[in-house]
């Protein structure tokens, strides 16, 4: 029989400034429900509840499921000071019974989902401090209406910032078939909640890591730009563009890809400074510097060879 805990004094304090509907977002809402095969831990010197065995979390309309999840919790700050136990851990959620759960950490077959987007990986930390999901492990993944972003060594996923980050050998592929791949892939949303956003400028690789910000968890919106850092690669059907950077823009369908820019179609190989390439219509446009030229390597179509040899209009000739 399942053991079955309401974390009811563990409710998360948040604004009703940033309680909006939004897609993944286990930072509002009513108690915690947890479940769990294996039963739970609840160590209170370490201000800690574990749940053993396919255990499961459910706020609102977000469904937490792994192995083993892990809730860290504190007493709730007063207004104006910072959350910090003042004594004895105990003693702190014997004062007033108002404590909230800072942390959550999900290990072993992670999956996050809501009616719309899924996420999964091997292991998950939910930090409301710092508004942001980062999934690490194998197989990382991150599905939404619109597309589906993988990644080989981590994945964030931020909120009121409308932004999904995947790092090592990222890729994103559109439900349309476009498909852009980078070192690091940043995208970005709009808001689901109060209409399309602006979004931040984007932030190096070095800049987009978790910490400094007091957002929500949340909305995956509709993909309204993506950003790659290194080895950015921009496919269609008949072209593949490489380059140091990249941006994709959905609304115009166009990627522009720059520094040592490099178009291959078929065995032709172009090469420039940079390069815009139509994910709609598959047409690669190289774009050449002030005062500079662009090369290229162009294989032309060669009559004989495409017959068997003898003269163009004969049909080839029959082997022995």
């Amino acid at each position: 029989m399942k053991s079955v805990l309401v974390l009811a004094l563990l409710a998360v304090c948040i604004s009703p400034a940033i309680t909006a509907a939004q897609e993944i977002d286990f930072s509002h809402g009513g108690p915690v429900e947890v479940t769990a095969r294996d039963g739970f831990e609840w160590r209170e010197n370490e201000q800690i509840v574990i749940a053993n065995g396919d255990a499961r979390a459910v706020r609102d309309n977000v469904v937490v499921t792994a192995d083993r999840l892990i809730a860290y919790y504190r007493k709730k700050a007063q207004a104006g000071t910072t959350p910090a136990s003042t004594g004895s851990p105990a003693q702190d959620v014997a004062d007033t019974g108002g404590n909230e759960v800072y942390r959550l950490e999900a290990e072993g077959h992670v999956l996050i989902s809501t009616p719309t987007d899924q996420a999964q990986g091997d292991h998950a930390i939910y930090d409301i401090d710092q508004a942001v999901l980062l999934l690490t492990g194998h197989d990382l993944k991150l599905t939404t209406p619109q597309e589906v972003l993988t990644a080989r060594d981590s994945m964030e996923y931020w909120s009121q910032k409308h932004m999904a980050v995947g790092r090592g050998k990222a890729v994103v592929l559109t439900t349309d078939g476009r498909r852009l791949a980078a070192d690091v892939l940043v995208g970005y949303t709009t808001d689901t909640g109060n209409g399309a956003a602006k979004p931040a400028p984007a932030p190096t690789p070095a800049a987009a890591k978790p910490g400094g910000s007091n957002d929500t968890l949340g909305s995956s919106g509709k993909l309204e730009r993506v950003e790659g850092f290194g080895n950015v690669e921009a496919r269609t059907a008949t072209d593949i563009v490489r380059g140091d950077r990249g941006v994709y823009v959905t609304a115009t369908g166009i990627a522009r890809v720059v520094g040592h820019v490099r178009v291959t179609h078929g065995e032709n190989q172009m090469e420039g400074p940079a390069a815009d390439v139509n994910m709609q219509t598959g047409i690669a446009h190289l774009v050449a510097d002030a005062g500079d030229r662009v090369q290229g390597l162009i294989m032309p179509n060669d009559a004989q060879s495409a017959t068997g040899g003898g003269n163009p209009g004969q049909p080839p000739a029959k082997k022995p």
